[in-house]
């Protein structure tokens, strides 16, 4: 697979506080890449330096060999579209007119709303399963219906390339799976997915690519059936567990061992 999307040698750091060093990365390029390991080992601190959030210490992220830092904001938020953890939305905003600020990257000042920019706020909000609160305010609505609103800013923003920090977060397990099904479908279509994933067997199921890390390195990566075994989830999670085929794809499926929460 080739890569437009790359991190060389970054070095991330908070103040003094070092998360990764020397850190490189090719994200495949038209594939579903799924970033896996314990918390606070750095992985929606690289995705915010792959969208310009953070400033690497040194090293550089690039995206088609041009540096990142060298675009205009529009015209990388009209390539690197971005769910961070915690989004806040505006006070009392309602959810269509949140979706339709996704546009705001294909807007200029002499633009008026078109007919495709309303096509992509309407599909969007199919596709998150969120047209039927299309009046409702932003903050009156569910951890998981917030976060599907959310998904649907990103999707508006009908980008090449979708990086998730944590996209399942709040959901109930059939909108996860429902939003996997979504990601997948859209990798088909020849868009790239960088998510963050705390369920290993679900990014085993459905990323092409793995990425492992710990304590702000990588420890692996390829697909899931090349380096997902019980030694790599010892070593990234510390946990004692069997790898299995999943009865239904056939990719690894992590069962922890009776004991492993001790």
């Amino acid at each position: 697979m080739t890569a437009r999307l790359t991190a060389r040698e970054l070095t991330l750091r908070y103040g003094d506080r070092v998360v990764s060093a020397r850190l490189t990365l090719d994200v495949p390029d038209g594939a579903f890449t799924a970033i896996v390991g314990p918390n606070a080992c750095g992985k929606s601190t690289l995705l915010r330096a792959f969208v310009r959030l953070l400033k690497p210490a040194d090293g550089q992220v690039t995206l088609d060999d041009r540096d990142v830092t060298a675009y205009p904001t529009k015209a990388l938020a009209r390539s690197l579209g971005f769910l961070p953890q915690d989004p806040v939305a505006p006070e009392d905003i309602r959810v269509r007119q949140l979706v339709a600020r996704g546009r705001f990257p294909h807007q200029s000042l002499l633009s008026t709303w078109s007919a495709a920019d309303e096509d992509a706020v309407t599909a969007a909000m199919e596709a998150a399963g969120v047209e039927d609160l299309a009046d409702r305010p932003v903050h009156q609505l569910s951890g998981g219906q917030r976060q599907r609103t959310w998904i649907a800013v990103v999707l508006a923003q009908d980008t090449p390339y979708l990086l998730l920090d944590e996209p399942t977060s709040f959901l109930d397990i059939t909108h996860q799976y429902q939003l996997l099904e979504l990601l997948g479908g859209l990798r088909d279509q020849g868009r790239t997915v960088i998510a963050v994933l705390h369920d290993i067997n679900q990014a085993c199921r459905y990323a092409d690519h793995l990425v492992a890390m710990k304590e702000g390195r990588i420890v692996a990566e390829g697909a899931a059936a090349d380096i997902v075994d019980a030694v790599l989830l010892k070593e990234v999670f510390e946990l004692p567990c069997v790898v299995v085929p999943d009865p239904v794809t056939g990719t690894p499926m992590v069962v922890p061992l009776p004991g492993a929460s001790s």
